[in-house]
């Protein structure tokens, strides 16, 4: 078990925690959204007053497209702005803002910011030929269910250890606290929710049951389970009949409940379905209560809700995951916790390092070197890149494109380009990229609160007067925290490693005079 838990947090402990580091950020991916994205920093109107048909001109787009699908997604608390999208002839994601309080059409947002680019990439590390990266995360996922069990089969004394922090020890005593104490405090949740993030995707890791029981026709079981309709396009063109109607009816069927989103199957085509789903963020279970309407004559065909057994339990388990219901202090605690878990594989690392660094350097061997530079690169060097991606965001001007590439595309070059720099820089920079990377996270951070109040003019004494500037505020105090943080550690490990050349010497002094004495 000692040697499965060294092993595994070593070889998959960087993907590791990548993995909990966007997921963390992913727990307030929406606030991301809106700093990235200053045109939708709207305050939520009392109701909205736009017409779904207003925004025909869109679905007319969509149609010219040939998109196979046509959505809004209405205004909630944390996004305050209407969203349409649809897909673009070449396949790409078309995303329009709408102020749900005048109807008007807000500019291009220009970023894949949190929900499109952070919390995909918690998931599939964006890579997505042959779903690849959800079966690497898969893996990681698995090892991470090892890594708490053996390590509490190794650790016989934990929760002794759970209330020993030590201070004023050896670093590799004070890192192996720290990692006893992250590790036990977290255990719960770190287990529930990498356990929950295997079972949100079980139709990709256990397939075999639904290909048996639906003899491979993955759209009938999505259908069943999920509630999902794709109709066959027939080729013949056929009209979109009033969305507000259908919504009108949706509601009724809910008891004037709010509506999430409404989505046309296959715009334009004769047998095109729209599906409205209804919001429900006052419990964990993810609520899929749908209404299916014939696209071209308005009909209500079917309606759902409620689910069986089997997928509410599923549900229940993926919306725990997920935390999409309306509880902050929840979600901080889910915030704090997956930083922990950041800190927990962190010190993993380290702990593994400073019990063997004499040893290799002894054998000269370059072990150690190799682990450190992957260790720098992704515990800071990932932080570093996440900071640079949230800067270029403030400095790229709306509509700009470089190279054949848009202003999205930028952004996200540069977060794998610094990204890459940072795993250089600790390699060719050995003994000195810990602290130097640690200043560069605070430059970085300081630099996003300020490039935020250059280009928007919302500093944190305008966000933290205006109610719906909050989140704005939350994400600069975050990103300040983080640099003081940053600036004191690489404070300290200059500090320590000025002092180190002076005990050692008068070590080495007292060792040559300890025989005349």
């Amino acid at each position: 078990m000692n040697w499965l838990h060294t092993w595994a947090g070593v070889v998959l402990g960087g993907v590791l925690l990548a993995i909990f580091w966007m997921g963390t950020l992913a727990v307030f991916d929406r606030e991301i959204d809106r700093w990235m994205a200053p045109m939708t920093r709207l305050p939520l109107p009392a109701e909205t007053k736009v017409s779904i048909d207003a925004l025909h001109p869109t679905v007319e787009a969509a149609v010219a497209a040939n998109s196979p699908f046509w959505s809004v997604l209405f205004p909630t608390e944390r996004v305050p702005a209407m969203r349409v999208a649809w897909r673009d002839g070449e396949g790409g994601l078309v995303q329009r803002f709408v102020d749900p309080a005048t109807g008007v059409f807000l500019p291009d947002a220009g970023t894949l910011a949190g929900t499109r680019f952070l919390y995909p990439f918690h998931y599939m590390l964006h890579i997505r030929f042959e779903q690849i990266g959800y079966w690497i995360v898969g893996l990681a996922a698995m090892a991470m269910l090892a890594l708490c069990v053996s390590g509490v089969i190794i650790h016989r004394k934990i929760f002794a250890d759970f209330f020993t922090f030590r201070a004023e020890r050896k670093p590799r005593r004070l890192i192996l606290d720290l990692h006893n104490v992250t590790g036990v405090l977290g255990l719960p949740f770190h287990f529930v929710i990498t356990l929950s993030g295997l079972v949100i995707f079980f139709a990709t890791y256990f397939p075999s049951a639904w290909q048996v029981a639906y003899q491979g026709d993955r759209q009938a079981f999505f259908a069943d389970a999920f509630g999902s309709v794709r109709p066959e396009r027939t080729s013949r063109p056929g009209d979109v009949a009033s969305l507000d109607a259908m919504a009108a009816e949706a509601r009724r069927l809910w008891d004037d409940g709010a509506l999430r989103y409404i989505t046309v199957r296959n715009p334009g085509d004769a047998r095109s379905v729209v599906q409205i789903g209804r919001l429900d963020e006052d419990g964990v279970g993810l609520s899929y209560d749908v209404a299916y309407f014939d696209g071209t004559t308005g009909k209500l065909i079917d309606h759902r809700t409620g689910t069986p057994p089997v997928m509410t339990v599923q549900r229940f388990i993926a919306g725990l995951h997920l935390i999409q219901f309306r509880h902050w202090s929840l979600r901080w605690l889910y915030f704090g916790l997956g930083l922990a878990g950041c800190v927990l594989i962190a010190t993993g690392y380290l702990f593994w390092l400073e019990s063997r660094r004499k040893k290799h350097a002894q054998l000269g061997l370059t072990g150690v070197r190799v682990v450190e530079g992957l260790t720098i690169g992704s515990v800071t060097g990932i932080a570093i890149a996440t900071l640079a991606f949230f800067v270029v965001n403030r400095l790229l001007p709306l509509g700009v494109a470089f190279a054949g590439y848009d202003r999205a595309a930028l952004e996200i070059w540069t977060f794998y380009l610094v990204w890459l720099a940072t795993f250089a820089h600790a390699w060719l920079r050995s003994g000195r990229a810990w602290a130097e990377q640690c200043w560069a996270l605070a430059g970085f951070a300081g630099a996003a609160v300020l490039l935020n109040w250059l280009t928007t003019g919302d500093h944190l004494v305008r966000s933290l007067s205006r109610q719906h500037l909050w989140p704005i505020a939350g994400m600069d105090l975050l990103l300040l925290a983080g640099a003081a943080v940053a600036a004191l550690t690489a404070w300290t490990l200059e500090h320590r490693s000025a002092a180190t050349p002076g005990r050692r010497a008068s070590t080495r002094g007292a060792e040559s005079r300890a025989p005349a004495e």
